[in-house]
């Protein structure tokens, strides 16, 4: 399956975590450990990429709901009642 935008975040990422795993073992042969590591190449571009469009929707979503607030005054700033 290629790394295409149809293959959710969560599928992408346990692919690469076992394509880690199996690398750090070392227990595949040359040509194959280097088709894991362009793979793993591959899923990390698109998990990072979905992270990245996540935390800018994210920030969006939190300049939204910050513009969206009433202005209130802080009461703090009053001065003190003079006894």
């Amino acid at each position: 399956m290629s790394a295409g935008s149809e293959r959710s975040f969560e599928d992408a990422q346990r692919e690469l975590e076992r394509i880690v795993e199996r690398l750090e073992r070392g227990d595949a042969a040359l040509d194959e450990a280097i088709a894991l590591w362009e793979r793993g190449e591959e899923l990390y571009r698109l998990c990072a990429g979905r992270l990245d469009a996540a935390q800018g929707k994210i920030e969006e979503l939190a300049r939204r709901v910050e513009s969206s607030r009433p202005e209130t005054t802080d009461l703090d700033d009053s001065p003190a009642p003079v006894k």
